[in-house]
């Protein structure tokens, strides 16, 4: 599948570009080690999150949206300095960093009383194939920022050549520091759009024979699911 991003005229040198979220994992994840000692199991090693596929699988997967320009947070108030151009005729903010007053998200349960939503400006627009849609997100596993962007979907076939932002939650009002140019505020995955069906039920003779072998090899052999189930599992 072939994306297609866009953006204004005279934009591109100044913004940073949507990514594959592949080969994206941030530092913390890079560092973890494969391996530590529980204090649970008397020192007994187990393995940690770094070799468990889905949850890697889960960051490195559909698109990574960047945070557009270096955005400095001091005392709860959000500044930058960024010389990006008018553009004559477009009516897109220029500010990387927008609000929704705190009426828009009332009786919402995460959100306090009182509390504004950030949202994040994306200045690319998104093309995907005909029959696709895009579901948005906190970027995957990222709970180390100091925000939770909410989820949305979005038939990007069709709103093609519209902007798609990205409310979030600022959860970290501790937080006092620089969110750098390129941080990723979104995850986007494609979706395609067809009717679903769901059935639901015992297993049968031959399905439970099945699901025993799996639960024996996962149990048995270090990076079964990597190498049996995982699509390209290597």
């Amino acid at each position: 599948m072939k994306i297609r991003f866009s953006c204004l005229p005279g934009y591109e040198d100044y913004l940073p570009k949507p990514r594959l979220a592949a080969g994206a994992l941030p530092d913390w994840l890079k560092r973890m080690p494969a391996e530590a000692a529980s204090a649970v199991l008397a020192g007994a090693n187990v393995r940690t999150v770094k070799q468990c596929p889905p949850f890697v699988d889960a960051m490195q997967g559909g698109i990574l949206f960047p945070l557009a320009a270096e955005v400095t947070v001091r005392g709860g108030d959000f500044s930058w300095d960024w010389n990006l151009p008018r553009h004559p005729e477009s009516r897109l903010t220029r500010s990387p960093l927008g609000l929704h007053v705190p009426e828009q998200a009332v009786g919402a349960p995460a959100v306090p009383p009182g509390q504004f939503v950030l949202k994040f400006t994306n200045f690319w627009t998104i093309d995907l194939p005909e029959g696709w849609s895009m579901l948005f997100g906190h970027p995957a596993n990222r709970l180390d920022l100091p925000f939770r962007t909410l989820s949305g979907l979005v038939d990007c076939d069709r709103f093609r050549d519209g902007f798609v932002h990205f409310p979030a939650l600022w959860t970290d009002p501790g937080f006092e520091g620089v969110l750098p140019a390129g941080t990723p505020v979104a995850q986007g995955w494609p979706v395609k759009r067809e009717a679903l069906e769901i059935e639901a039920g015992a297993f049968d003779d031959a399905a439970l024979a099945r699901h025993l072998a799996v639960e024996e090899g996962l149990q048995a052999e270090p990076g079964f699911y990597r190498k049996r189930f995982r699509a390209g599992g290597n």
